[in-house]
Parts: C-alpha cells; structure tokens; sequence
C-alpha cells in the first residue's frame, strides 16, 4: 500500500476526482451520444436504421430522431438501397466524417484545466496516466 491506502481507496478517491475534473452535464452526454451514432453509421456503412439501433441500445423510433438531426445538419446522408427499396442505407458524408475525426469538444475544458498545472505537475499525471493505461 502505497502511504497506507489500500487500492479500493485509491479508486474511490480516483473516481471522485475524475467526476470533479470532467464535467459530465447533459451536454455532454448528448454530444458523446451523437459522436457514438455517427461512429456507428460510419463503421457499417451502408448502414440500416434497425441495424444502428441495435448497435447504440436505443429503440429505432429515437434513433430515427436522432438520424433526423444529422441528417438535417449535413452530416448523414440517406439513400435508398439499391438491393431493397423499402429499406434506406445510412452513410456518413465527409462533413460527418470530418467532424468525428475532430477532437469530442467535451475535453477542452479539461485541456484548459490542465493547462493551468506546472510541468512537474503534468510530468506526474503523465506517469498515473501511463501506469492506468497499461
């Protein structure tokens, strides 16, 4: 144990800090929500709407929605799929690719935070992110 916390400690001490350093509003939920649906239709492009649903957990009626918006926003396009007519193919357009290549917006708050810190201080986080990833 390291100055005499045991490792269970350690993650409810590490829990509540990561909760205190990234701010999880509703915002942001709904922003990795669409970045998860836009990742989704690009992996299985041509994609369906059932197929979509299926993958993100939602029910088709809300993802329809949701598909809606991106649509809308220019970042889906829906065609008819050649093999089924009654069935429409999901697929990202390069506006949509480009914004899911793009950094999540949620973590600039936290690049700015950081930023604040002194370079033995990132030098530290560093190591503990290290370590965590391995």
């Amino acid at each position: 144990m390291f100055g005499g916390s045991s490792p269970a400690a350690l993650a409810q001490r590490f829990t509540i800090i990561a909760n205190n350093w990234v701010a999880d509003g509703p915002a942001e939920r709904a922003e990795r929500a669409r970045r998860r649906l836009m990742a989704e239709i690009g992996a299985r492009a041509p994609a369906t709407l059932n197929e979509i649903a299926k993958a993100v957990g939602r029910g088709a009626p809300a993802v329809s929605r949701s598909v809606d918006l991106l649509v809308r926003a220019g970042l889906v396009e829906r065609t008819q799929d050649p093999d089924n007519r009654r069935r429409l193919a999901l697929r990202l357009t390069q506006a949509g690719r480009d914004e899911l290549a793009d950094q999540p917006r949620s973590s600039s708050g936290l690049a700015l935070r950081l930023e604040r810190l002194a370079h033995s201080e990132l030098r530290a986080i560093e190591r503990a992110i290290e370590i965590l990833e391995r």
